[in-house]
């Protein structure tokens, strides 16, 4: 019986994960969840798992909910709630799946308390990448990653020598606006770029698969899980979204992870690792499939991964301003006070405002967002 806790329950990616722990519940025993603000899909996964101790996001929510939960439930909130759920409880994995950089000290913490990772917030890796592998090298920490991409990257290189590793190659499917052209781009709505053809995602993730930010942060996240300069990285868009990603070695030899379009199977072989369990997912049929199309990336329709290229890069704080950029213009798209393609200008904009800083502490990284969101708001 393996004790887990999620943080970012009632999202995509918690929902999926306690999927998984329905389909196999002699194997897994939910310890903590922490939420957000869907405090009714939370009290429904409190009563469906019984876990020892819940998160939410604020004091108001706590008071709203603290007299319908189980009695013997220890109740929490805010971003002291979200370490309390990572780090002190009996669990042996933590499922990071809050949305943006507020998941950085909460999985900081889970690590330093020795707990296994199921990484599906890039944001973590993106904003303070060498923090965080250290401590969990530091650790004896494992980051096991949940992304598809990552997930398919970590597959292919199972059992093989890393010294004899040429390049890997991140697929793309390309998004809501995959077909469309840059001038077809300046009047389209929150409700068209919410459509992913392919994944059922967060609507955070969605606008960011559609403006290539989501690819951009995987590239940045595969740079530090992986420990592989930037020229080793490649993005190739993939529209069907079979091939999850692949690796090329020195031989020319590549190695594949294909798939239906199903995040409960990288979910799934991150917390059974490295034994591989009955999936809930359908099995791919490549007779159905007929065809598998590629296309090189195009960096001038998609110029926000070009950006997250030249940030990696640069490394230091640029990362920090490129995801607090984008997490404030996205904010502020969904909200309707932007354009679609204002979100691009304004991650560019504030870019070309920041003074970065090589090898920043974390004091430095929390500053640097601070003041990347003042601005990106202003703008």
């Amino acid at each position: 019986m393996k004790k887990i806790s999620v943080l970012g329950s009632t999202g995509s990616i918690g929902t999926q994960t306690l999927d998984v722990v329905s389909k196999h519940p002699e194997h897994f025993q939910i310890e903590g969840l922490a939420a957000g603000t869907n405090v009714d899909l939370l009290l429904e996964q409190i009563h469906q798992y019984h876990p020892k101790k819940v998160s939410v996001a604020s004091k108001q929510l706590a008071d709203q909910i603290k007299e319908k939960i189980p009695s013997g439930v220890e109740l929490f909130h805010g971003n002291e709630g979200l370490i309390e759920i990572a780090a002190n409880t009996d669990a042996e994995m933590v499922i990071t799946a809050v949305m943006g950089s507020v998941g950085l000290h909460s999985t900081l913490a889970a690590i330093e308390a020795g707990k296994q990772i199921g990484l599906a917030n890039k944001e973590t890796l993106v904003t303070a990448g060498h923090i965080v592998t250290s401590l969990a090298e530091k650790r004896g920490v494992k980051l096991l990653p949940v992304d598809s991409e990552h997930s398919a990257i970590f597959q292919c290189l199972n059992g093989e020598n890393r010294r004899d590793l040429a390049s890997i190659t991140l697929t793309a499917s390309g998004g809501s606006f995959r077909n469309r052209s840059r001038e077809e781009l300046t009047h389209v709505t929150v409700e068209d770029a919410l459509k992913h053809p392919n994944w059922s995602m967060g609507a955070k993730i969605t606008i960011d698969s559609a403006t290539m930010v989501n690819k951009g942060l995987e590239v940045i996240e595969a740079r530090w899980l992986f420990d592989l300069p930037y020229e080793q990285i490649n993005v190739l868009l993939h529209p069907e979204s079979i091939i999850h990603s692949f690796v090329e070695f020195k031989d020319t030899s590549i190695i594949a992870q294909l798939g239906n379009p199903d995040m409960r199977v990288p979910i799934q072989y991150a917390m059974t690792y490295p034994e591989r369990w009955p999936s809930p997912s359908k099995s791919l049929s490549l007779a159905e499939i007929g065809k598998l199309h590629f296309h090189e990336m195009d960096y001038e329709r998609f110029p926000c991964l070009r950006l997250a290229f030249e940030c990696g890069k640069i490394g230091g704080t640029a990362t920090t301003a490129f995801n607090a950029a984008n997490e404030v213009a996205v904010s502020r798209f969904l909200r309707k006070e932007i354009s679609f393609l204002q979100i691009e200008d304004i991650i560019q904009r504030v870019l070309g405002m920041h003074d970065n800083i090589s090898y920043p502490e974390l004091g430095s990284i929390e500053e640097c967002d601070r003041l990347t969101r003042e601005r990106a708001a202003k703008l």
